[in-house]
């Protein structure tokens, strides 16, 4: 009897951060999205440098996304507010 495995989700994970990126390209979204490939500490000086210079509770600054990649590298996405109010 064949064991189960579930499909590899690497493709839908690159079409939906596409998709993302084009939509905030657009501006259709309300959140302003950016996306890094960095090591494991530049990844946390990045979203440091995010949060000091868009405070979450007026931009709702937050790490959307994250996954690690070969060796020592970080996939993430930040996201905030265009403005605050």
């Amino acid at each position: 009897m064949a064991k189960f495995t579930p499909p590899p989700l690497d493709g839908l994970k690159r079409r939906i951060d596409r998709h993302r990126q084009e939509k905030a390209g657009g501006r259709n979204g309300m959140f302003v999205r950016q996306t890094f490939l960095l090591s494991r500490q530049e990844a946390r000086e990045k979203a440091r440098e995010w949060f000091d210079e868009f405070p979450k509770a007026a931009y709702w600054t937050e790490v959307e996304s994250w996954r690690q990649v070969e060796g020592d590298q970080i996939e993430f996405t930040m996201r905030r507010l265009p403005t605050a109010d």
